[in-house]
This record gives structure tokens, sequence and C-alpha cells, in this order.
């Protein structure tokens, strides 16, 4: 491309640099997305393994931290689907994180929006981080995590803790519940960096989510989780290497 640019005027070259870059970019963007495809497939199969033992166990009489959380992930679906959607909550939590993030990583904030129809959140700079962060990070759950630590330091709260423990399941239903709404729905944050990508990094990034807050309510070990990990991630790029080969062989005996 540089030859071809040259004998261009400044703009025009400048145009052409942009416009290049931001194609790369579109292309890198789904490389990742579609790579992530088969690592979200082997991710779930380990979280809904992981989630099958703890709920096994629970009914024998152990895991209640899980049993606790499960049951307030359930209890904000049924909200969700039994009462009036309050989307005005949900777009408060959307346009916090964005500015939340978007202070993190040294972004101006100039305005916030926040209505029952929706929302903005006004910033200096984006990027895909922080145009996604509310679909894959449940502010709601952080804010009672964050919360039950600060007063643990002042008050025993221990014969609370599955109060809590309720409390971060239905604030966690209700991240899931909405970010499932939202994303069918046609999203700027989305088109703005790709379906592929977007979907694909939204949806493996949850999923580690769940495996941490597994880590914490069941009777699951981080070396137990890795281990489990890698041989599904192994298992799945074992299939689509076979399956790339098997397509290759078809075309070369096509030809």
């Amino acid at each position: 491309m540089g030859d071809n640019l040259k004998h261009c005027p400044g703009e025009v070259k400048r145009g052409f640099e942009i416009m290049w870059k931001f194609k790369s970019g579109s292309y890198l963007r789904f490389c990742i997305g579609v790579l992530l495809i088969p690592c979200g497939i082997a991710l779930t199969h380990t979280v809904v393994a992981s989630i099958g033992a703890s709920a096994a166990l629970s009914l024998t009489g152990g895991a209640r931290p899980f049993l606790t959380v499960a049951v307030g992930v359930m209890l904000a679906a049924f909200v969700f689907w039994a009462l009036p959607v309050p989307v005005r909550l949900y777009v408060l939590a959307h346009e916090l994180t964005h500015a939340l993030l978007g202070a993190l990583l040294g972004a101006r904030i100039s305005g916030l929006r926040v209505s029952g129809s929706g929302g903005y959140v006004k910033l200096s700079q984006s990027n895909w981080l922080i145009a996604l962060a509310p679909y894959f990070f449940p502010l709601y759950t952080f804010i009672v995590i964050l919360t039950y630590y600060i007063l643990l330091i002042f008050f025993d709260l221990r014969p609370y803790a599955l109060v809590w423990l309720g409390l971060i399941g239905f604030t966690l239903g209700f991240h899931f519940v909405f970010t499932i709404y939202a994303l069918a729905q046609d999203q700027q944050d989305v088109r703005d960096y790709g379906r592929v990508f977007s979907f694909g990094m939204i949806y493996f990034i949850n999923m580690l989510g769940v495996c941490l807050v597994l880590l914490i309510v069941a009777p699951l070990t981080l070396p137990d989780l890795i281990r489990r990990l890698a041989g599904d991630q192994a298992v799945v790029w074992s299939v689509c290497g076979r399956a790339l080969m098997a397509a290759a062989n078809q075309m070369q005996n096509a030809e």
C-alpha cells in the first residue's frame, strides 16, 4: 500500500492509511472472534460439568453456598419474566460501567444520561474493552461484594453469609438476563467492533466469570478447574484440527 500512496496528496494519503488501519483491525478482530468459538465451546463444557457436579453435591446436603447463589440467579430470571422490566436500572449499570472502565483507562467523562428508553456516556476515547464491558462486567455484583467486605471490617457478618451469597446470585442473574435482553437488540457497541468478535468475547469473558464464582461458592479447587478446562480445550481443538484436515483432504480429492 505504501508505494501506491507515495504520490497522493497528504490528506488523501492519511485517509487511505486510516481506512487501511480500520480494515486491518476489523479482520484481526474477526479472526480472534472465530478462534474464540472453539474456546467458548470447551469453556462451556467445563462450566456445565462443574455446575452439574456442584448441583449433585447440593442435593446430598453439601454445597449450600452454591445452592444459595443458584437460587438467587433463578429468582432474578423469574422476576424478569413476572414483573415489569426494570430497564432504567439496567441502563444505569450499563452506562456507569462504560464510565468506570473509561476512567480507569484514562478517558475523560464529559456527560452521562440515563432514561427508561436508553442512555449514553460521553468519553474522550474508547476501545473494545470500554465498549463491551457492560456485557461482561456485572456492576451490581461487584458493588454487593465490595460492600460486604467493607462492612466486614466493622461488623461480624458471618451469620448473614447466605444472604450475601443470595444477593450475589440475584445480581448475577440480573446481569445475565439483561445482557441477553440487550444483545437480542441491535447494539451500536457490538456493531462497532464486529458481531463475531463482540459476541465471542462477551460470551467467553462471562463464562470465565462463572468459573470465578464457582471457585468461590462451589466445592471446586483451582487446580481441578484448570485441569478440567485444559482437558476440554484439548478435546475441542483436536476435533477442530481433524475437521480441518478432513476438509483439506476433501478439497484435494475434488481437484
